[in-house]
């Protein structure tokens, strides 16, 4: 099956690509920009195009399939042409229904901790050496692409986004795939670009609970006041199974999740890992594994890249990179770092890069999310709020929307790195948290562990 890619080079479409190619199907592609690492898997494979660009003499009759990604424009003009030819034309999540329609699909939404419960998921079927085919949105340890797609496997393990399809189709992308099991971890508002109101963006996890085939399964985290209310308010007729946070300690650095068998140490740390190890549990267990089998292989589990990824460690102080940009990710975050090691001195810094959060109106959600850090910063770039075209945020506006007095802020990347190289460590140590979906605006992360 002949199939292009329009935007082949994104971290999602590469990644099909790839599957697809493994798959034995025939790919070509275009983009007009591509970068690491999407760039060499993408040559290694023989997958990578000629040139930059849009070529729409590449769009022939004989194309089965043509996938739109995210980043091209609806006046793209090799998606004009494949308008004009009558190809059939694809969103990335819509492509993934149609090779997943005769498999029982699990969905795994939410506003936060979908990507680790995926992940958990599939490491622990990993483990035990169950097929199944997935998508999730980071690189996991083990795992040659972030998708995979066969013939053959039961299952298909899909990370549910609700952001939207593609520039044709604005629907969430988690309301295409009709979930024989979904889960739902949390729901923050996010997306405001999208999604102008709580209540708006409220109404695609009610909707997404209606697509859910009849007789499926529904697992919810009952910890969450508006999951639990949008899940018990829901009177489709499935079958409904809430979660919540299980018992745990720490004890000199280590978490210990309280099981039948007694305390049983693991990797992740923090009470929202812990609350999406409890999800992971539930949808392994509608997937055929037993509870023992489950706790056997999840001790081993060491997260998901970028997800309290720690990056350096000497002596008593380490580091930490995470990708949470959100204010509830913010929050958990910097709760689980403290609660870790409570006698180190934590350093929590912020990068607000998306849109939401650059964004005047919605930085007053940030209200407390630092609070648990012993030494908060925030650093932002007013060159991303012009890229964004968004009005200009200012000192005082961050400053009254953390609330905190003592919150150091930074917009020149220099000074900030000078900052980070020149902390203090006292006897207890430090840990230091970098939060963030950018890398302010230039540092190298492989230079962290000169910092500590």
């Amino acid at each position: 099956m002949r199939t292009h890619f329009i935007a082949i080079g994104g971290a999602a479409m590469h990644n099909l690509a790839l599957a697809l190619h493994e798959k034995g199907y025939t790919i070509t592609g275009s983009d007009d920009a591509i970068f690491e690492p999407s760039r060499s898997r993408l040559e290694n494979k023989g997958l990578l195009p000629a040139e930059l660009g849009w070529f729409p003499e590449k769009i022939t009759p004989d194309i089965e399939a043509v996938i739109l990604g995210m980043h091209a424009k609806a006046d793209n003009p090799e998606l004009l042409r494949a308008q004009e030819l009558g190809l059939k034309i694809y969103s990335y999540p819509e492509f993934l229904y149609e090779q997943s329609k005769n498999k029982t699909r699990v969905v795994i939404g939410g506003s936060h901790g979908k990507t680790t419960i995926t992940s958990m998921i599939l490491h622990v079927m990993n483990y035990h050496n169950i097929a199944v085919d997935y998508m999730v949105g980071a690189q996991l340890e083990g795992f040659d692409t972030m998708v995979k797609l066969t013939e053959e496997n039961d299952f298909i393990v899909l990370e549910g986004d609700e952001y939207l399809s593609s520039p044709m189709d604005r629907r969430p992308k988690f309301h295409l795939y009709q979930p024989n099991i979904a889960l739902i971890s949390g729901i923050a508002w996010d997306h405001i670009n999208v999604f102008p109101t709580y209540e708006n963006y409220v109404e695609q996890f009610e909707l997404f609970i209606g697509k859910i085939t009849n007789g499926g399964i529904l697992v919810y985290n009952e910890n969450d006041p508006e999951v639990k209310r949008v899940a018990e308010a829901a009177s489709n007729p499935i079958r409904k199974m809430p979660y919540s946070t299980p018992a745990y300690h720490v004890e000199n650095g280590t978490t210990y999740l309280e099981t039948p068998e007694g305390p049983m140490p693991i990797e992740v740390f923090g009470t929202h890992n812990l609350n999406n190890l409890a999800g992971a549990k539930w949808i392994c267990q509608n997937m055929g594994v037993d509870e023992a089998d489950f706790y056997e292989a999840i001790a081993s589990f060491k997260g998901a890249s970028k997800r309290l990824e720690k990056i350096a460690e000497k002596g008593n102080n380490v580091a930490y990179k995470d990708f949470a940009h959100s204010p509830s990710k913010v929050a958990a975050t910097t709760k689980a770092v403290k609660e870790q090691y409570p006698d180190r001195t934590l350093v929590a810094c912020l990068e607000l890069h998306t849109y939401s959060s650059l964004n005047a109106g919605f930085l007053k959600e940030y209200e407390g999310a630092l609070d648990a850090a012993d030494v908060a910063v925030v650093f932002y770039s007013p060159d991303a709020v012009k890229i964004k075209q968004l009005e200009e945020v200012t000192y005082e506006q961050i400053a009254e929307a953390f609330n905190r007095k003592d919150l150091i802020i930074y917009t020149n990347p220099a000074e900030l790195k000078n900052y980070l190289y020149n902390i203090k460590h006292d006897s207890k140590g430090t840990a230091l948290l970098l939060m963030s979906s950018g890398n302010y605006g230039g540092l190298n992360f492989d230079e962290v562990k000169n910092l500590i």
